[in-house]
């Protein structure tokens, strides 16, 4: 049996790589997960695509900085926000989407915004072509006194309301509104008998309660909800938004028509637009108190791909503004109570959507080290990693499942100007930063011949990209472990490896080191195996399971 695994592995000069290095690259380890690095620094009308070695593979220039998210289609094409001058200047604020060819040519480019409301924030692209965006929706002082709402708490400019949007792109320039969905539709209130949407509140957790807001006392923001980022799961056609001020994720039916997102029944769910569920803090629907509050201040709620390690779950960036341990970050990770069928498991009158535990969560060693109280994301890669934006700090990093930084980046654009190598990165703020396997289709017959990396007068970068080209039995198909019946344990290792054998399938087990040696090999075995570690050498090792009467592979990176 012939085996070739194509490593180029040069770990990056370690100590004297990153000591006098402030910017761009600090770390490439082997374990990292080879790709492509998408950023949009917000002071910066440039939008970047690097390698793991922080050079520069492909740039977008647009007229506008970003509004602020940036996303890599499979076209190769870039879809991005972009902020317009407009009456809504809070934090995100956008008004603009466009879509550039991999050339960087303007294909597409549409504008929502108007003096009654604004796209801000985030956009989801759908599989249909269509596009998801969130957008603030005014709703002057008389309007918002109305619904119930406190009149110490509305601001001069009223209030905006979240409102979801769905757009048929068409043209150049033109798009089609297709469906919407408005937080306004979905409120209650127990302060006012006389006004509308009046209730118990800890009896609707489906609801809103309209006089429910975290922050200073006394100082009404009209920017209420303040959502910050939108998911769509097709399978289950639902929508996840997150609500930095309610500390909560929202999720809702997309199958609903417009008529039916506007009130309480019909759609795939029989809800209508109504909160599915919920989680993050019940104290915003009175069924929980302040220590009951698991979100503070997050971003990028999502749902985690198919396919990737915790699929399905959701993950987001807890940013931890107030929380009440002390003043750090984490990324989190919670499994939801659904059933097959995306029905999520019902409340009795009292309790509070679950779960009460994490599954997974990454902090810094030192907790208040990793701190962004604003912006901000995270993301699941195929290798199990996940790459992490501290987006105050304009910092990218990549952590394993145990929390080892293996790669570690910091932007070096200020005031859309790249800074010298060396200097302190101050205004360097992005909002997210997204990783694309080196095999994502939008690289296909591309030149990704990297340049130079984006900071000036830089310093000579020892570091080589992990590439490989593993041998794969003719026909034979790459599956999860989780479909396998696999489960391998621990990664990193230390004297020994455990793998788990949950179906009794008949496997090979190959270990290949970073030279493309076969190390170890178990021929045949339908039982759980110890494989001993000791005399390995630290690095990284591949290992592959063969069932080859189903012609599946499973091949995993592993650590010592």
């Amino acid at each position: 049996m012939k085996h070739l695994l194509i490593l180029l592995l040069l770990l990056c000069s370690l100590h004297s790589f990153a000591q006098n290095r402030t910017l761009g690259v600090l770390k490439n380890d082997s374990a990292s997960f080879n790709g492509y690095t998408l950023f949009a620094p917000i002071a910066a009308t440039t939008t970047y695509l690097i390698d793991n070695c922080g050079q520069i593979v492909n740039t977008w220039e647009s007229n506008f900085n970003p509004g602020v998210s940036a996303y890599l289609l499979e076209d190769g094409s870039l879809l991005r926000t972009a902020r317009t001058n407009s009456s809504f200047n809070s934090g995100g604020a956008g008004g603009r989407i466009e879509q550039y060819s991999w050339e960087g040519d303007l294909i597409w480019g549409y504008t929502y915004s108007s003096s009654t409301y604004h796209q801000h924030h985030d956009i989801e692209l759908m599989p249909n072509g269509n596009i998801l965006l969130i957008a603030w929706e005014v709703h002057d002082i008389d309007e918002t006194i109305a619904t119930g709402r406190s009149l110490e708490d509305i601001s001069d400019e009223g209030i905006w309301v979240e409102r979801i949007v769905e757009l048929k792109p068409w043209g150049t320039n033109q798009a089609q509104v297709v469906w919407t969905w408005s937080a306004w539709d979905h409120l209650i209130q127990e302060v006012d008998s006389t006004k509308a949407n009046y209730g118990v509140v800890a009896e609707h957790p489906e609801l809103l309660n309209i006089n429910f807001e975290i922050g200073p006392p006394n100082r009404p923001s009209a920017d209420w909800l303040h959502v910050n980022s939108i998911d769509y799961h097709p399978e289950l056609d639902q929508i996840i938004i997150n609500s930095r001020t309610f500390g909560e994720c929202w999720i809702i039916d997309h199958s609903t028509t417009t008529a039916e997102a506007a009130g309480h029944t019909g759609g795939k769910y029989g809800k209508g637009g109504d909160i599915l569920y919920r989680w993050g803090n019940p104290r915003a629907y009175n069924r929980g108190k302040i220590t009951d509050q698991k979100l503070f201040g997050q971003h990028d709620a999502q749902w985690i791909e198919k396919g990737l390690v915790d699929e399905g779950k959701i993950l987001f960036f807890n940013n931890g503004d107030l929380r009440l341990d002390g003043i750090y970050s984490s990324v989190d990770i919670i499994e939801l109570p659904i059933d097959e069928f995306g029905h999520y498991t019902p409340l009795s009158e009292s309790s509070a959507f679950g779960p009460t535990e994490l599954t997974w969560t990454y902090t810094a060693d030192i907790p208040t080290q990793f701190f962004s109280p604003r912006l901000s994301g995270a993301q699941r890669l195929p290798n199990g990693n996940t790459l992490i934006c501290e987006g105050t700090k304009g910092h990218f990093f990549e952590v394993d499942s145990t929390g080892t930084v293996v790669w570690d980046y910091f932007n070096p654009i200020a005031r859309n100007t790249p800074l010298d190598q060396g200097s302190i990165p101050v205004q360097n703020s992005v909002f997210r930063a997204y990783r694309y396997g080196a095999d994502y289709e939008a690289f296909k017959d591309r030149d990704m011949t990297p340049g130079l990396p984006i900071e000036q007068n830089p310093f000579p970068l020892p570091c080589s990209i992990v590439e490989e080209a593993p041998f794969i039995y003719p026909g034979v198909e790459i599956i999860t472990a989780q479909e396998l019946g696999l489960r391998l344990y621990p990664n990193p290792i230390e004297d020994q490896l455990f793998i788990e054998n949950t179906q009794n399938r008949d496997l090979q087990v190959q270990v290949i080191d970073a030279t493309g040696r076969l190390l170890y090999e178990i021929p045949n075995s339908s039982s759980s195996l110890m494989i001993p570690t000791e005399q390995w050498q630290e690095g990284l090792y591949i290992i592959q399971i063969y069932d080859l009467k189903k012609q599946v592979i499973y091949r995993e990176k592993i650590v010592k």
